[in-house]
């Protein structure tokens, strides 16, 4: 098993071409971003805090 600093990294999103996109398809996306980036933010605090204990529970 990777640890964190060892794991691949993603190759993140591939952009969009947003010219040839109209201006509900832009809101659609930039609602799409948002919720991947939320969804981002909620896994970087659940590790945070399962890392937090185990330094907790260690440092015991």
């Amino acid at each position: 098993m990777f640890d964190e600093e060892e794991a691949p990294k993603p190759k993140g999103i591939v952009p969009q071409d947003l010219d040839v996109m109209s201006v509900e398809a832009l809101n659609d996306y930039i609602a799409e971003l948002e919720s991947e980036i939320a969804r981002v933010r909620e896994k970087i605090e659940a590790k945070q805090g399962a890392r937090s204990a185990a330094e907790t529970f260690f440092k015991s």
